[in-house]
């Protein structure tokens, strides 16, 4: 009976082999077709790209050429304007000493002539003379002489040369390193300490106007002596942690300089490397703001003070201390192959990273490192900030604001934006084509990241931060180009070449096509890029994302995930409120739902959730999926030769755990039964290692199979192997991944599945 039983199971799987092959084959037909055909697509799409490349390159070509010949213009126009300013001068300091001549010869003249008629008067009248009254007359006093205007200095005088627009400076770092905080000592704002956790997680702008940076360096430039031409600073403030990488890289990508901030205390750590090499990617100069020297100990502060007059007012061991600090970081700079040195040292800005120390809290150093971005801007970047008309703009973030609905941030970088232009943008399903309808900027020294009044603007000319309000911005995506329609534009042509933007772009977006995974909601489409690379660097699937709060629309999108895999049926929210409705079709279906403020907050509690279901489906499969290994029996360590068999092994191969059935291949696969307990050292343990000494109790598991005798029907010599089978490799690669990331068991299982014969 039990033979018929076998037979019939092992016809049944066989047939069940032979219908997994069949499938296999039409399974690897189908993929094999699929790959030739996005192969084809691939070469399609390059030779398209290609097109469009030598297109915007020629493009690019020409425009560089009309660029030149206007710089040219521009240089000639400077040089006729400088040498009749010359000739003027020359002309009305001529005209200034003649005059002055001819008073001269006058009031001398006049003299003459009244000291000859007193003479006279004298011989002619003495008598006359004598009766008349003691007093004498006064001469009459000189006219008095107009006084020189006083001349103003060079560097105070006005730039009255051609417009130019304002630099644009990106912050970046590592995380807590004081970045926001130095803007705010600026700013005279609190924008960091009301941000959640403390730590930004968005991508910000503020303009600095010129005012605000003369009166930062006003001390500082009695010495100095700068011209100040540009109108003022756009500073990009950009997050330091480790999940923002789009964020600073696209930050970078907008920026003429850099100011890269190093804590003077720390070094440079893992997102200040980042950020060098997103900076040399791009060829961008950059300053280092070291950070953080109030906190040497016993610094005497000297509020918003240059950090020159500081350092003089420090005790000896200070001054110790802050040499050996600034030696560490130099030497970790040259760990990155950048040389560097304190600014006031730096002989060649070209090629020595200029280091100017800081104290956010203090104010110390903060005029040393906007005079240096003047500077540099002004000295070696100069034919780059004239205004162009041009138009040149990218955003920077999109948002839902209440009462403006969905916005989008704005750097413009060249050019004007005007109320009423009908832009084109990257977005989600496609380009978008829409009207301006608002064009609103915060006010001077607020961020334009936190909610603050509005300034309205019929037109903004560069460079800026602007807010845009528009129809159709929901599917907007930060990091591509807005392009403007002027008469005469090729709608279609600006389309298609925002549409190769939107293709690589869109290649980073880590959505299933299946619709298989979590779904993803944040309060920006820059959060919620950050949350996206999280996910894939931990290899978790999205099957949908949005922005803004979390609605009953989106709990139900998330609930088709439980008829498929119920791991997955969760809603990851970052910063975003989650409606009543939402939360009670969540607790009905069961969709699992995570919010937080902060980044890694969110990461945290999502990765023990994935934890703690991982161990119940592990605990659930453990019977069923068998880890491979090779047992030897060792001599004189036979402590019950038969059921339970309980022996002395070595665990040559693999790993041996508790639950793995155990058969003897050299005895023509007898099953023995499964491991019931293991011991190391008299310790009772869950599983042992390759090379470990151990007891295994070995006992069987079903009534029905025959029971096995050490000594009998197998001996000291026989190996002990794990009776692997394809359902039992099946649930280890979908339960034990992380364990068959070890080449070793990969290479076992791949020698048992020939021993068993496994397709």
């Amino acid at each position: 009976m039990i033979a018929r039983i076998r037979a019939e199971k092992e016809a049944r799987d066989q047939l069940l082999r032979e219908q997994e092959e069949e499938r296999k084959r039409e399974e690897e037909e189908r993929l094999r077709l699929e790959e030739e055909e996005a192969e084809r697509q691939a070469d399609l799409d390059k030779k398209k790209k290609e097109a469009r490349l030598r297109k915007k390159q020629n493009k690019k070509e020409r425009e560089k050429a009309a660029e030149l010949e206007r710089m040219a213009k521009i240089r000639e126009q400077l040089q006729a304007s400088k040498s009749i300013k010359i000739a003027a001068l020359e002309d009305e300091e001529d005209k200034k000493k003649r005059i002055e001549e001819a008073k001269r010869r006058a009031e001398e003249k006049k003299r003459a002539e009244e000291e000859a008629a007193a003479k006279k008067k004298d011989k002619d009248d003495w008598e006359s003379l004598l009766d008349s009254s003691d007093e004498e007359e006064e001469p009459p006093a000189p006219e008095p002489e107009p006084e020189p205007e006083e001349e103003i200095p060079e560097h105070e005088q006005e730039y009255t040369g051609p417009p130019m627009r304002s630099p644009i400076c990106c912050v970046l770092g590592h995380v807590d390193t004081g970045k926001t905080k130095l803007l705010d000592k600026i700013r005279r704002t609190n924008v960091q300490d009301n941000e959640a956790g403390g730590i930004t997680q968005q991508i910000g702008a503020t303009y600095f106007p010129l005012e605000t940076v003369k009166a930062a360096t006003k001390r500082l430039n009695k010495e100095i002596k700068v011209q100040y031409k540009v109108p003022g600073l756009l500073v990009i403030d950009t997050p330091g942690h480790e999940s923002f990488t789009n964020l600073r890289k696209r930050g970078s990508n907008l920026c003429d300089i850099a100011v890269l901030v190093v804590d003077l205390m720390h070094g440079i750590e893992p997102q200040t490397v980042e950020s060098i090499n997103l900076l040399r990617a791009r060829k961008c100069p950059f300053v280092v703001a070291l950070n953080k020297i109030d906190r040497m100990f016993d610094w005497k502060p000297t509020k918003d003070g240059a950090f020159r007059e500081s350092l003089k007012k420090q005790a000896k061991h200070v001054k110790q201390e802050f040499d050996d600090r600034v030696k560490h970081v130099i030497a970790d700079f040259a760990a990155q192959g950048l040389n560097a040195c304190l600014y006031y040292e730096n002989k060649s800005v070209r090629k020595n990273v200029s280091l100017v120390p800081t104290s956010a809290h203090t104010g110390e150093g903060i005029p040393d490192l906007l005079m240096l971005l003047i500077q540099l801007t002004q000295n070696l970047l100069t034919e780059r900030f004239y205004l162009s008309e041009q138009l040149s703009a990218t955003v920077l973030e999109v948002k839902v604001v209440e009462g403006l609905g969905t916005t989008i941030d704005v750097i413009l970088t060249d050019g004007t934006l005007k109320e009423g232009q009908m832009i084109v943008c990257c977005g989600l399903n496609g380009p978008i084509c829409t009207n301006i309808r608002a064009l609103l900027t915060p006010h001077p020294l607020k961020e334009i990241r936190v909610k603050t009044p509005y300034l309205h603007h019929k037109e903004v000319k560069a460079a800026q931060g602007i807010k845009i309000c528009a129809q159709h911005l929901e599917g907007a995506i930060p990091g591509g180009s807005l392009l403007v329609v002027n008469p005469g534009d090729d709608v279609d042509e600006m389309k298609q070449f925002v549409q190769g933007e939107l293709e690589s772009m869109l290649q980073s977006r880590r959505v299933d096509r299946e619709g298989r995974g979590v779904y993803v909601q944040a309060s920006t489409l820059g959060s919620l890029e950050a949350l996206l690379e999280f996910l894939k660097s931990s290899d978790i699937p999205v099957s949908g994302i949005n922005i803004g709060p979390i609605h009953k629309k989106d709990v139900m999108k998330a609930s088709v995930m439980l008829e498929h895999d119920r791991t997955y049926a969760v809603i990851l929210g970052f910063n975003v409120e989650v409606t009543r409705d939402a939360k009670a079709l969540a607790e009905d279906t069961g969709v699992q739902i995570f919010t937080a403020e902060i980044i890694y907050h969110l990461e945290e509690n999502f990765l023990d959730y994935m934890k703690r279901v991982k161990e119940a489906k592990q605990m659930e499969f453990a019977g069923e999926a068998i880890f491979p290994c090779i047992l030897e029996i060792q001599e004189n360590c036979i402590f019950h030769a038969r059921d339970p068999i309980t022996l002395g092994v070595k665990v040559l191969e693999g790993v041996a755990k508790i639950g793995t059935p155990i058969v003897v291949p050299t005895q023509k696969n007898i099953y023995l039964g499964r491991i019931v307990s293991i011991e190391e050292n008299h310790v009772a343990k869950e599983r042992a290692d390759k090379n470990s000494l151990c007891a295994v109790s070995i006992q069987v598991d079903d009534w029905s199979y025959q029971r096995y005798m050490f000594g009998r029907h197998f001996e000291l010599k026989d190996k002990l192997v794990s009776k692997i089978s394809r359902s039992s490799i099946d649930l280890m690669k979908q339960h034990y991944r992380e364990e068959l990331k070890d080449p070793e068991i990969r290479k076992l299982i791949v020698k048992l599945k020939a021993t068993f014969k496994i397709l």
